[in-house]
């Protein structure tokens, strides 16, 4: 059963300093070009490294505009620009004017753009499944569910 019970404030520096080395592990692995590489071959998909990510994050955010794309990627605007450019040739990705600002394009993933994506999810899922299948279930969905809770906040936390 979950406590809810709060920290001591005692605790928590070596808590967040313990959890701190585990988020630069993740990312670590997860900005490894060969992880990229294994994920895209187990999907069986032709797409550049540096657009598959782009590709994902805009299925998973968009629509979304190429400024905010290129702060969420740490990278630059017109690097980002032009490799949106190309998704949208590829057909991976429509563009169209913010409903709000309609000086601002977004970009929205297109059904063969979601369609590339969902093999990319399959592909991670059985990847998923090999790393978690000596956890128990109820870890697996307290982990889902916390990490939910922690991005939430760190979103929360971030904006403006």
């Amino acid at each position: 059963m979950p406590t809810t019970k709060k920290v001591p404030d005692i605790h928590i520096a070596g808590d967040l300093k313990d959890l701190h080395r585990s988020l630069i592990s993740i990312v670590s692995v997860m900005n490894r070009p060969r992880n990229d590489e294994r994920l895209i071959a187990e999907a069986g998909v032709r797409l550049d490294q540096a657009l598959f990510r782009l590709l994902v994050v805009i299925e998973r955010v968009g629509p979304i505009g190429v400024v905010d794309l290129a702060d969420r990627l740490g990278r630059d605007y017109t690097t980002i620009s032009r490799q949106v450019s190309k998704l949208e040739r590829m057909e991976l990705v429509i563009r169209h004017e913010n409903a709000q600002d309609r000086r601002m394009r977004e970009a929205v993933v297109s059904a063969k753009g979601k369609a590339v994506t969902d093999q990319l999810d399959l592909a991670r899922e059985r990847m998923g499944r090999e790393i978690f299948k000596d956890w128990p279930s109820d870890d697996i969905s307290d982990l889902v569910r916390l990490m939910r809770r922690f991005a939430d906040a760190l979103e929360r936390a971030t904006e403006g």
